[in-house]
């Protein structure tokens, strides 16, 4: 049973970061294994799509032509703008709170961030609002289930 608790939290942070932290908490997780769980879980989808992030890019091209859908709307200014200023480490910093662990690291590999670097600045990110996400869902859930 415990097993099948942290693999919910762990699969929950592989595809949306706050997730991994809710999810802890309800099931009744500690800090630590939250935390823990939570970035193995971001850190894991890390690792998976940095090294699938060509053959994505690639993917995305052909449909978005298949689609005549424009290369940049509002959105993809946005990230291109996030990236010019701040590099991987802006959007690894916004990557757990803005975007998916999956979305943050396409990003990142498709704007041409060498894989090293996009897993130290994932992980530092994710340790940062792994550690800030769950304490303020531990210290605070109470209050948030209130008012839900």
């Amino acid at each position: 049973m415990e097993l099948l608790k942290y693999l919910s939290v762990y699969l929950v942070s592989m595809v949306k970061f706050f997730g991994g932290p809710v999810t802890g908490i309800s099931l009744g997780l500690s800090y630590l294994e939250t935390v823990l769980l939570t970035v193995a879980g971001m850190m894991t989808s890390v690792l998976i799509f940095s090294l699938i992030g060509k053959a994505v890019s690639k993917w995305l091209s052909r449909r978005r032509k298949a689609q005549q859908k424009p290369v940049f709307c509002k959105k993809s200014r946005r990230i291109v703008q996030v990236w010019s200023r701040f590099g991987v480490s802006g959007v690894a910093f916004l990557t757990p709170i803005l975007f998916t662990p999956i979305f943050g690291t396409l990003v990142a590999a498709l704007l041409g961030a060498p894989r090293k670097h996009i897993y130290v600045h994932m992980l530092w990110s994710s340790l940062f609002w792994g550690v800030t996400l769950t304490f303020m869902v531990f210290q605070f859930g109470d209050l948030a289930a209130k008012f839900f």
